[in-house]
C-alpha cells in the first residue's frame, strides 16, 4: 500500500510526524508531498499578509499531479485549506483527513482571537465545515472529538473515526529516574487550553511545591508574576524533552475549563506516559478515554488549584504511588497509543477506506 501524506501541514508536530512513522512501522509506503508554510514559527497560528502569501503559493504548488502511483490521500495537520487541492489530486481516490483540532474552536472558543458570531468566527466554521465534508474519513483523536466534528460538519458519525496521538518512540522511551530535589513538569505553549492560572494558582497556595514550567506563548503575562517556586524556562529545544520528563517528579497535563480542554489528550499526555513518568492532569471525559484515576494517572478536576495542589503533593510525597503511576501509565500507553498499536489502527482505518472507495 502506497499513501501519499499532503498539504502545508506541520512536519514536525508531532501528531504528523507520529502518523508517517506508525504507517511505515506497518509497511505502509508513505510518499510525502508537503510545501512548508508553517515550519519554524512557534506559534502557527498567528498569520500575516506574508503568511497568507506563502499559503497561497503553497496551493497551486499543492495542485501539482504527482508522479508515482498512491491508494490513498492523507491531509495533515493543519490541514483545513489544503482539502480542495487534495480532493483534485487525488482523483477519485479516498481522502482521509487528519486535523487534530477545528480553526474555529482554535481560534474563536479556545484561544479567543475572535468573537463568538462575528464574522471571522463563521468564515472560520465555514472552512472547518467544507474540509470535514470534502473527507471520505476524517480520524480524530479521542471519541469526544470526533462527536464535536461530526456536530460541526453535520455529519453522519460514521464518516469519522478514532486514534489516539500518541508519542515519537524515537525520543520518548522509558527512563524515568527523578531527581531531587522533587520537581513537577509542565511543558506546553502558554494558551488557555492548559490551565495557566490553575497550576500557578496550586503553586502559590502550596509553597512546598517546586513547579518547571517549559514553554511560552499568548499568556506568559501571568508567567512575569508567577510565585518564587515556579521556574520558568521558554524554550527547550523537542529533542531535549524526554531528558525532562525522566528527571521530574511528575508531569502535568491540562487543566483548563472550555470545552474544548474536555474533548481532548494533549501530546504531552502521550509522551510522560511513553516515558514512565507519572501523569497529573484534568478529569475529563476524553482524559477517561485512555487514562484510570490512580491506576494509570491522578485525575483532578478542571480548573481547581487546591485540588491539584493536593495532586502533586501526593505524588511528590508518596513514592509508592509514584511507581505505581509510572508503571500503570506505561502500561496504559502500550496496550493503547503505542506506535504498533496506533500504526496497526492506521492501516486498517486506511485499508477499510480504500476498500469501499
Amino acid at each position: 500500500m502506497r499513501v501519499l501524506y499532503f498539504g502545508t501541514y506541520e512536519r514536525d508536530y508531532p501528531r504528523n510526524a507520529q502518523v508517517i512513522s506508525c504507517l511505515r512501522g506497518t509497511g505502509v509506503e508513505v510518499v510525502e508531498r508537503h510545501v512548508g508554510v508553517w515550519e519554524g514559527r512557534r506559534d502557527s497560528w498567528r498569520a500575516g499578509f506574508g503568511t497568507a502569501a506563502r499559503l497561497g503559493l503553497a496551493e497551486l504548488e499543492l495542485l501539482r499531479r504527482p508522479t508515482e502511483p498512491f491508494d490513498a490521500v492523507i491531509v495533515g495537520y493543519p490541514g483545513q485549506l489544503d482539502l480542495p487541492a487534495a480532493r483534485r489530486v487525488a482523483s477519485g481516490r479516498p481522502v482521509v483527513f487528519n486535523p487534530l483540532v477545528s480553526l474555529s474552536d482554535t481560534l474563536v472558543a479556545d484561544r479567543g482571537r475572535f468573537e463568538a458570531g462575528s464574522i471571522p468566527a463563521r468564515v472560520l466554521q465555514a472552512i472547518d465545515r467544507r474540509a470535514l465534508r470534502g473527507a471520505d474519513l476524517v480520524v480524530a483523536d479521542t471519541r469526544e472529538n470526533a462527536a464535536h466534528l461530526a456536530a460541526l460538519a453535520g455529519l453522519p458519525a460514521d464518516r469519522f473515526e478514532v486514534c489516539f496521538v500518541g508519542a515519537e518512540e524515537r525520543l520518548f522511551e522509558p527512563g524515568w529516574a527523578p531527581v531531587d530535589p522533587p520537581t513537577c513538569l509542565f511543558v506546553g505553549k502558554l494558551i488557555p487550553l492548559h490551565g495557566l492560572e490553575t497550576i500557578l494558582a496550586a503553586a502559590q497556595a502550596e509553597p512546598r511545591l517546586r513547579i518547571r514550567l517549559v514553554g511560552s506563548g499568548q499568556l506568559e503575562s501571568l508567567v512575569q508574576r508567577r510565585p518564587e517556586n515556579v521556574e520558568w524556562i521558554p524554550w527547550v529545544d523537542y529533542e531535549r524533552l524526554p531528558g525532562e520528563l525522566h528527571r521530574s517528579a511528575c508531569a502535568l497535563g491540562i487543566f483548563g475549563i472550555s470545552d474544548k480542554a474536555a474533548r481532548v489528550i494533549p501530546n504531552k499526555a502521550f509522551q510522560a506516559l511513553a516515558c514512565g513518568t507519572p501523569l497529573v492532569t484534568a478529569d475529563t471525559p476524553a482524559a477517561r478515554e485512555l487514562l484510570v484515576h490512580e491506576e494509570s494517572a491522578l485525575l483532578v478536576p478542571p480548573g481547581d488549584p487546591s485540588e491539584l495542589a493536593g495532586a502533586l503533593l501526593r505524588v511528590v510525597d508518596d513514592r509508592q504511588l509514584a511507581s505505581r503511576l509510572s508503571a500503570g501509565g506505561r502500561a496504559a500507553y502500550e496496550a493503547h497509543a503505542s506506535e504498533a498499536v496506533l500504526g496497526a489502527r492506521w492501516r486498517e482505518l486506511i485499508e477499510r477506506v480504500v476498500a469501499h472507495a
